[in-house]
């Protein structure tokens, strides 16, 4: 008798980097939890959509307070989807998996109150987009973030600064900060600048870092999109 073989369902893995943003724990937790609100209260919908991981190394001496930790900033809003400095012991399954091999990256937390769009109250379909015209110049710090539509900065966007849209990024002026478009628009968004200088830029979850940007386009207008699940750049 003939052996028949069967090929199984084809299971597609794609692999793909997420820029995450750590919060680094403090004791006693109460003092730091004070300080975190009256940050909050500062910067309203900072933490919405981002990828947030909290680094307990020296600080998480028990499950239990690893568990506080975690509550604590779920009611504000925080949503962990890693922990770092953390013994496998002190977790379990229904806990953010420990995390190893990150690479820190310089983030500057604003010390002033940014433009911030008010989130989407329901998670349905995108229907027509609420857009954001910031007339001034972002400084290093500083992140705005609209996640209903596009964001059109009519200035320049400093090293360290942050610009998060739903939708398509446009600077008129020097993109030196961190542009993150199609959040939640995805391929349709694109990113403009009149002077690319950017540190990082982003299309629908596709990056590339200051290293990974042609020498040819720096200092030059340029459009960014993707296509095929791949980032492109040209020059304006």
């Amino acid at each position: 008798m003939n052996a028949v073989s069967r090929s199984g369902p084809s299971i597609r893995f794609r692999g793909r980097s997420f820029m995450a943003m750590t919060l680094v724990a403090d004791v006693p937790l109460q003092p730091w939890l004070a300080d975190f609100d009256i940050w909050l209260e500062r910067s309203p919908g900072f933490f919405t959509g981002r990828t947030v991981v909290l680094d307990m190394a020296g600080t998480a001496t028990s499950k239990a307070e690893v568990e506080r930790w975690i509550g604590e900033l779920a009611t504000r809003g925080v949503r962990l989807v890693g922990l770092e400095g953390v013994k496998p012991s002190m977790i379990d399954a229904s806990m953010p998996p420990v995390l190893r091999g990150g690479r820190d990256a310089t983030l500057v937390i604003p010390e002033e109150p940014v433009a911030v769009a008010e989130p989407p109250r329901k998670s349905v379909e995108p229907t027509d987009p609420v857009n954001m015209l910031v007339e001034q110049r972002v400084r290093s710090g500083q992140s705005i973030v609209c996640l209903e539509g596009d964001v059109t900065v009519v200035g320049s966007v400093g090293a360290g600064a942050e610009i998060i849209a739903g939708g398509s990024i446009h600077v008129y002026g020097t993109l030196a900060g961190r542009a993150i478009a199609g959040a939640t628009y995805g391929s349709r968004a694109q990113i403009f600048c009149t002077k690319m200088e950017a540190e990082l830029i982003a299309v629908d979850g596709t990056y590339r870092t200051a290293e990974d940007i042609d020498g040819a386009l720096r200092g030059r207008a340029v459009r960014v999109w993707t296509e095929n699940d791949t980032l492109r750049l040209a020059a304006l």
